[in-house]
């Protein structure tokens, strides 16, 4: 949106004027804006909506001043999304880590275990980033590179990405895959030298089975993965861009092969850390939906709020109409264009 002081119903009257004086006379039928008018806040932890006082004064004045509201969609149907997922690093780190969903802070500490470790890249590394991602957003190749070189200049991005070492996996995984075989030989042990009450041994052996199986399968992945990338792995990638005191994720992804390592999960955590001990107040991990249960987009929604974020909630897309006779013609050429594709 326009960067001007919404509140303020002369200016935005007067430069709406002018904007559409202005490109009405170039030919612009009409300009849409996703202004950063907040409508409301829920905290993480209680999901309790906290409105904006000031929302509904907002939204009048931009009405007033000839927008058109194109209503509060749920999902991503916008160029910007209407909900965000946004940690406040005015808190202390320890809060900041407990406030991670237990589950999330487990699978950070394994991940370090397992010999992942983050490291700030340059030009050079946009290479990585763009493998995982150009299939997920569908961005030109050139994308990244564009916008590394514009903000790089300004000091306003970073880039991270996440190594596995495959040395330190590999002997991870086979540390595991001995205990648990050990355990399993225990209790087949305990199995033969008792007659009778074998159904907890036996559930006991059972579980331990199933987790010896899998780290079977993990030690053979683990072994190919050292025997091919014996210099290490990159596992994930992130773009941050910078602004005043938040740091706000651009892009980011990880190698859909290596899901179960939860690179990814290190990552975030790791940023959390950096950006905090940086100064920054806040840390903008992107796009939400609507918090509705069962949607296609509910694993995204999941991970971002599981690290603590508090939803943003904005008033969405307005429209400024420019030039009203050609805008009528378009909109009404507009389903007959869609029928003739």
């Amino acid at each position: 949106g326009f960067l001007l002081d919404y509140n303020d119903y002369r200016i935005l009257n007067e430069f709406s004027k002018q904007v559409k004086t202005y490109l009405s006379k170039k030919g612009v039928i009409g300009i849409k804006i996703n202004p950063m008018i907040i409508k409301s806040v829920y905290k993480y932890d209680k999901y309790e909506e906290d409105d904006n006082k000031n929302y509904k004064f907002l939204f009048h004045q931009m009405l007033l001043a000839g927008y058109y509201h194109l209503g509060y969609n749920n999902f991503f149907e916008s160029l910007n999304p209407r909900f965000e997922a946004v940690i406040d690093l005015t808190k202390p780190i320890d809060v900041l880590f407990n406030n991670i969903k237990k589950s999330y802070r487990t699978k950070i500490r394994t991940c370090y275990k397992n010999g992942v470790r983050i490291y700030k890249g340059n030009s050079n590394d946009i290479k990585d980033l763009e493998a995982f991602t150009l299939k997920k957003y569908g961005f030109n190749e050139n994308y990244l590179k564009d916008c590394y070189t514009y903000y790089n200049k300004r000091g306003m991005i970073d880039l991270y990405y996440t190594k596995l070492d495959t040395q330190t996996y590999l002997k991870t995984i086979q540390s595991k895959f001995n205990e648990c075989e050990n355990k399993s030989n225990a209790l087949n042990d305990e199995l033969m030298q008792r007659q009778t009450n074998n159904d907890t041994i036996i559930r006991r052996k059972i579980g331990v089975d199933s987790y010896l199986d899998q780290y079977k399968t993990d030690l053979v992945m683990a072994t190919s993965m050292l025997r091919k990338n014996p210099d290490g792995l990159i596992t994930a990638a992130v773009a941050v861009i910078k602004q005043g005191t938040e740091a706000t994720i651009l892009i980011d992804s990880y190698d859909k092969r290596y899901k179960k390592i939860n690179s990814k999960h290190l990552l975030i955590w790791q940023l959390i850390e950096i950006y905090k001990k940086q100064g920054f107040t806040k840390f903008n991990l992107g796009g939400l939906t609507a918090i509705m249960e069962n949607n296609k987009y509910s694993g995204l929604n999941a991970f971002k709020l599981n690290f603590g974020a508090d939803i943003i909630e904005y008033a969405g897309d307005f429209e400024l109409i420019t030039h009203k006779r050609n805008y009528e013609l378009y909109r009404n050429f507009y389903p007959i264009r869609k029928l003739m594709k």
